[in-house]
């Protein structure tokens, strides 16, 4: 089987390339880098056993020509490829939005047109500001206004899911919608506003750890490897076309406790530093206190739930930033 992961030089992406390559799939990637990096798939290159199955092109999914010999060439499709990380959010949002919706736009227009099953990652962030939880597929949407513009890659991405299903629905293009929430693991960076790894080197280099707002917002974080066996389990399900998934972890904890956890996980002589979101981005930033998903549409339909807990994930992490 051929299988095309646009953005799979990407934390998530590379993960889920290397998973495929294991099966004995040949595994095509597209990225351009701008948030992915050539290290996260550096050792699956240098892997011998993948040497004749792995094609990797350095391009943006913009690009029609490339992307129609890709599409054209593989039998399923992932897609990946989007802006990521908050402060990367803040700093590019016209990249941002260019590329989460024409992006998106593009890699659907293919698939219809070959007739390729595809799989679209979207994010928890699309909920917007509600406080309750846990969060379902089928929970109205709260957005804040649009001069704030932390919500403009929430709304790109909704945007995102409702051209999927538009073309599920329109040409039966067997379209797949996957939320996220707070994939973590090794090969991610903090560069982008990730908190884990963020915390992590903080701590690795004894630095107070910063903590933005008050530390009282909480989240859930799921182990990639769980996530990656998620996102192949619906792509392989017979009935999961033309309907949204949430993917994530059940373990809520403030970013408080997080820090916390991480001091004494690494042992490190790290304060932690509170410090105001007005100080920590510009003045369009506005957080969600609460994101925690329900996962029983996912559980009822491939029987997936994380088999990895928040200490493990920690440990798995540090011990990469370690190495």
């Amino acid at each position: 089987m051929r299988v095309l992961i646009t953005g799979g030089a990407g934390f998530i992406g590379s993960h889920l390339a290397e998973a495929y390559l294991e099966q004995g799939n040949e595994v095509y990637i597209i990225d351009d880098l701008s948030t992915g990096s050539q290290d996260n798939i550096k050792a699956i290159q240098e892997n011998k056993a993948f040497s004749n199955r792995l094609f990797v092109t350095i391009d943006t999914i913009l690009n029609q020509n490339v992307m129609m010999e890709l599409v054209g060439t593989c039998d399923l499709v992932f897609h990946l490829a989007a802006a990521v990380g908050v402060r990367y959010i803040l700093e590019n949002p016209l990249a941002s939005i260019n590329i989460n919706v024409h992006g998106t736009e593009k890699v659907l227009e293919l698939c219809a047109k070959f007739k390729k099953k595809v799989l679209i990652t979207s994010s928890s962030e699309v909920y917007g500001k509600h406080l309750h939880a846990p969060l379902v597929e089928t929970d109205n949407i709260i957005y804040g206004p649009s001069s704030k513009f932390r919500w403009s890659y929430a709304a790109s991405k909704l945007m995102d899911e409702f051209t999927a299903l538009a073309y599920f629905r329109t040409k039966g293009l067997p379209a797949i919608v996957t939320r996220l929430f707070n994939t973590v693991g090794p090969r991610q960076t903090g560069a982008y506003g990730m908190v884990i790894p963020r915390f992590v080197d903080q701590a690795l280099k004894n630095e107070p750890l910063t903590v933005y707002g008050d530390g009282r917002q909480t989240r859930t974080f799921t182990y990639v490897k769980d996530v990656v066996q998620a996102l192949m389990g619906l792509m392989s399900h017979e009935k999961t076309a033309g309907e949204v998934f949430n993917i994530g972890g059940t373990e809520e904890i403030t970013m408080f406790d997080l820090a916390k956890k991480i001091i004494d996980a690494t042992g490190s002589t790290s304060a932690i530093e509170i410090i105001p979101y007005e100080k920590a981005y510009e003045k369009d930033f506005e957080d969600m206190l609460r994101r925690v998903p329900s996962i029983e549409k996912i559980k009822s339909y491939i029987g997936f739930a994380p088999t990895t807990d928040l200490d493990t994930i920690l440990h798995k992490v540090i011990e990469h930033s370690r190495a």
